[in-house]
C-alpha cells in the first residue's frame, strides 16, 4: 500500500515532464503524417489539397528511393562491422598493460567528440584531397597513382569517415566491459592450456556479446540518419552513389521543395527504422536467452 501511495504521489510531479516529452515527439510525427497525404510543393503553392496515397505511390515507383534505401543499409552494415571489429581489437589491446596506454586510449576515443561536419571537412581537405591531401602525398611518395577518393570510391570514403567517428564509441563500451571480465577465469583457462584464439573465442567474445548488442542498437539509431558527412563531402554523388535515405529526404524537401513527398519519404524512413529495430531486438533477445 505504501508503494502504491508513493506512485500516486509522484504521478502529478512526473506529468509535466512526460507531457512535454510526448508533445515534443508526437506533434512532429503527426505533422509528418499529415503532410505526407497532402499536395504541398513550395514551387507551386496553388496546388494544394488532400492527395491520399499519391505521394507514396510516386515514391515507391521511384528508383532513387530504393537506391537510397540500399545505400543506407550498405552504410549502416559496413560501419557496424568496422566499429565492432575495431572496438573488440582495441578493447583487447587496452586491457593489457603497456607504456603509454592512457595516452593511446585518449587518442583512440578523441574522434568521438569531434562534430560530424568538422570530421568530414578534416577527411575531405586534409586526408583525401586528390591534390593537397595526406593520402595523395603518400601515394606520390610511394610512386603509386593518386586516388580521387570521393569520385573513384565515394561510398567507401563516407564509410571510412563515419566509422572513424564511431569506433571510439564501440571502444569505450567494450573496454569498460573488459574491466568486468573475471581474471580468475582467464587464469584458470591459461592453466588448462588455452591460448590466444581459444581464450578469445570461448571466454572474451561471449563476455562481450551483451555490450556488443548495446553498441549495435545505439549505433543503428544514429547511423540510419547520417547526413552531415554526406552533405559536406559528396552531396549524395557522384550521381546517387552516396545518397542515403536521410539525404534523399533532404533533396526532396529542400532542393525540390516537395514537402508532401519528403514527408512521405520520412514516414517510410520511420517504418524502415522500426523494422530494423524490431529485427535487432528479437535477434539479441534470442541470443541472450540462450546464455
Amino acid at each position: 500500500m505504501a508503494a502504491r501511495s508513493r506512485e500516486v504521489r509522484t504521478g502529478p510531479l512526473l506529468a509535466p515532464a512526460v507531457s512535454v516529452l510526448l508533445f515534443w515527439m508526437i506533434v512532429p510525427l503527426v505533422l509528418t503524417l499529415w503532410f505526407s497525404f497532402q499536395r504541398y510543393n513550395l514551387q507551386n503553392p496553388l496546388i494544394t489539397g488532400f492527395a491520399g496515397i499519391t505521394n507514396y505511390k510516386i515514391l515507391l515507383v521511384n528508383a532513387k528511393l530504393w537506391i537510397s534505401i540500399l545505400n543506407t543499409l550498405v552504410l549502416v552494415g559496413s560501419v557496424l562491422t568496422i566499429t565492432i571489429v575495431a572496438g573488440i581489437f582495441f578493447a583487447i589491446v587496452f586491457d593489457q598493460e603497456f607504456p603509454g596506454r592512457n595516452i593511446a586510449r585518449l587518442l583512440v576515443t578523441a574522434p568521438f567528440f569531434i562534430m560530424p561536419t568538422v570530421s568530414a571537412l578534416i577527411w575531405k581537405n586534409l586526408l583525401m584531397h586528390p591534390v593537397n591531401g595526406f593520402f595523395s602525398y603518400m601515394s606520390r611518395w610511394l610512386g603509386l597513382p593518386v586516388i580521387d577518393w570521393f569520385v573513384q570510391a565515394p561510398m567507401f570514403s563516407v564509410i571510412m569517415i563515419v566509422a572513424w567517428q564511431w569506433v571510439p564509441f564501440a571502444t569505450l563500451i567494450l573496454v569498460t566491459a573488459m574491466q568486468s571480465l573475471d581474471r580468475e577465469q582467464l587464469e584458470a583457462a591459461r592453466m588448462d592450456g588455452a591460448k590466444g584464439f581459444s581464450m578469445f573465442w570461448y571466454i572474451t567474445l561471449p563476455h562481450l556479446l551483451r555490450p556488443i548488442s548495446v553498441v549495435v542498437m545505439i549505433e543503428c539509431i544514429f547511423l540510419l540518419s547520417v547526413f552531415a558527412e554526406i552533405l559536406v563531402t559528396t552531396s549524395g554523388g557522384p550521381g546517387l552513389a552516396t545518397t542515403n535515405l536521410s539525404y534523399f529526404i533532404y533533396m526532396r524537401a529542400m532542393l525540390q521543395w516537395d514537402v508532401g513527398g519528403a514527408s512521405a519519404a520520412g514516414v517510410i524512413a520511420i517504418v524502415l527504422a522500426n523494422i530494423v529495430a524490431a529485427f535487432l531486438i528479437r535477434t539479441f533477445a534470442k541470443n541472450l536467452e540462450r546464455e
